[in-house]
């Protein structure tokens, strides 16, 4: 049996949404955590097109990845981000970044629904 949360984003920052479900995601919200077992929990994100995010944020804070070749890292900033990918792929980077480091963060990943 999974429990359902579901978190509000309108008017909210990215990053406070984020922690908040990468703390339900993680199940430190139970009585019964571990931090060897992922928990069965789904979260969901509504209203993911209004949160709160500033110009300058846009345009400054930047994503990068690494092609693997050499001089291979690419960059797009928030506002490119969000034009091709849109809310969700912002809101999955945030909550990628906060889940522990192991073999349990991409399962406890697919547990995170987000709806514009």
């Amino acid at each position: 049996m999974t429990t359902k949360y579901t978190i509000d984003a309108s008017g909210r920052t990215i990053g406070r949404i984020a922690s908040e479900a990468a703390f339900i995601i993680m199940g430190k919200n139970t009585a019964q955590f571990a931090k060897n077992i992922a928990p069965k929990v789904s979260v969901s994100i509504v209203n993911a097109a209004k949160t709160k995010i500033t110009d300058k944020k846009k345009e400054e804070k930047e994503y990068y990845h690494f092609t693997g070749h050499p001089s291979g890292r690419k960059s797009n900033t928030l506002g490119m981000v969000l034009d091709k990918k849109g809310h969700e792929e912002v809101f999955r980077n945030a909550v990628y970044g906060m889940l522990p480091k192991n073999k349990l963060r991409k399962e406890m990943l697919k547990n995170l629904i987000v709806t514009e």
